[in-house]
């Protein structure tokens, strides 16, 4: 398991968010980006996950009232999975933008396909 502080982890999610084109980062509107040291216990390996109704479901009237979607990276899975700190920053690029497209509405299978999972 790679050793990474816990402030270092949140720069590079934040690196991550910042890899974001400005186009897109604009659409992004309701959405938290939290960091867990663990997932689930039914889910151990899970590197991230994304909460809420993609942008292409949403209709009209949503947002009334709606809590924020939320995004949330699990910090020890990914330092567990990776053999140094270059690669955790990677994989926490890769996880941001995957949970980040699930947002956007893609499926997992457009998102092995585009490198992001």
């Amino acid at each position: 398991m790679v050793e990474m502080s816990e402030a270092d982890f949140e720069i590079a999610v934040g690196e991550a968010l910042d890899l974001i084109p400005a186009e897109l980062a604009s659409l992004i509107d309701n959405v938290v980006v939290l960091i867990e040291p663990f997932p689930p216990a039914e889910t151990p390996d899970l590197l991230g996950l994304y909460e809420g109704v993609p942008l292409t479901e949403r209709g009209s009237d949503w947002g009334m009232g709606t809590l924020p979607d939320t995004i949330t990276i699990y910090r020890n899975p990914l330092l567990k999975l990776c053999r140094d700190e270059a690669h955790v920053i990677d994989e926490v690029r890769i996880t941001v933008l995957h949970e980040v497209g699930h947002f956007f509405g893609l499926t997992d299978e457009r998102l092995h396909e585009l490198g992001w999972a």
